[in-house]
């Protein structure tokens, strides 16, 4: 049976719709068959997106030498949803180039086929470290370190809600005529969850739950450290922007962008903007401080991703950096769309990332 089917069949057996989060859930993690469970190829060219550890092995080695400003040698790395494993090979190839590499690489995967995935990549490039590396299923019950999460938080299912006379109400997905359409259910509220008013009816946009719990969870794990979320996403005041009524729903197929989720159902990535204000307000209420925000380029620039171009002697590779380069850190690619938001524990530090630009007032 496929998936839209299987999806079917639990909207029909509830004998109601089922919320879009639920949905989300299904289409990209259900068993063998959901878009991120099942063995499609999903990174780089040959996948939907192109991600920027896939782009340039800068933006890992930039990353890199954030996490070594604030590594002791006693320390962990903790990567969730490594993909294709990139990310974390060149991570470790920088460190292991700085002398500060963790005492464990820790990447929590849920996907058999990624963790297979992960462990060819960084076999092939760091054999030598395959031993630092494991992988985990579920949350460690303590953790020191630096926590990485590279394009997680857009991949939690949220909620979908609309903007009625009566107020806020989420939206769920049913089967009519056997058809997956949206469908109004009940009235929403969440004391934790800052809404817009002033907007007209129909404002359509996303609260994600899920994400806010997840950063709970990491409160509760976390003695000391720092966590980095690289996502794109935005404050409040423009997640919410009267203009921005159909909310931030996009779905990924072979490099192309719709916005309807019922399509391709299993090989679609669906994903939704993060609302970097309220993961910056949970944080803080998961006893977290709030140590930097700012766009990918600028975060990038700060760790100095020029001076790689600098030491490149050939012109042609040094020519070819320029563009990856050019890749991550300009506004019409990655550069402003892509934020990073630093949160510490029991750690006083003044990030190198956050040199040229920290817009944490904005959140």
């Amino acid at each position: 049976m496929n998936l839209e089917q299987i999806i079917k069949n639990t909207i029909i057996q509830k004998a109601e719709a089922i919320g879009f989060d639920e949905f989300m859930n299904l289409a990209l993690y259900y068993p063998a068959k959901g878009y991120y469970s099942g063995g499609r190829q999903k990174f780089g060219e040959q996948g939907d997106f192109i991600t920027a550890p896939e782009t340039s092995d800068l933006f890992g080695f930039c990353l890199a030498r954030q996490c070594a400003q604030v590594l002791s040698g006693e320390d962990d790395i903790l990567e969730f949803g490594a993909g294709s494993g990139i990310l974390a090979a060149q991570t470790l190839f920088e460190l292991g180039r700085l002398n500060k590499l963790p005492k464990t690489y820790y990447i929590l995967e849920l996907s058999a086929e990624l963790q297979q995935r992960q462990k060819d990549t960084i076999n092939k490039a760091l054999p030598e470290l395959m031993d630092r590396v494991v992988w985990l299923n579920t949350l460690p019950e303590h953790f020191s370190g630096v926590v990485i999460a590279n394009e997680v938080l857009d991949a939690m299912p949220a909620k979908r809600l609309i903007y009625q006379a009566e107020g806020f109400k989420e939206l769920g997905v049913d089967c009519q005529d056997d058809v997956l359409v949206w469908q109004e259910k009940s009235p929403y509220s969440n004391d934790k969850m800052h809404l817009p008013t002033n907007i007209r009816q129909g404002y359509t946009t996303e609260v994600n739950e899920r994400a806010m719990a997840w950063i709970e969870s990491l409160g509760e794990i976390m003695d000391k450290g720092l966590v980095l979320l690289i996502d794109y996403g935005m404050g409040r005041d423009e997640y919410f922007h009267p203009q921005r009524d159909a909310g931030t729903l996009r779905c990924y197929y072979q490099h192309k962008a719709s916005e309807n989720p019922f399509k391709h159902i299993g090989e679609q990535d669906i994903t939704t903007s993060v609302n970097f204000s309220d993961i910056a307000n949970q944080a803080s209420r998961s006893g977290f401080a709030v140590t930097g925000y700012a766009t990918q380029a600028m975060f990038l620039i700060s760790l100095g991703i020029d001076s790689y171009l600098l030491v490149e002697k050939d012109e042609k590779k040094r020519a070819n950096l320029a563009q990856q380069v050019k890749q991550l850190v300009l506004p019409s690619a990655m550069g402003e769309s892509f934020k990073v938001l630093a949160l510490t524990k029991d750690m006083q530090v003044k990030l190198q990332g956050f040199k040229e630009q920290d817009l944490s007032h904005k959140l």
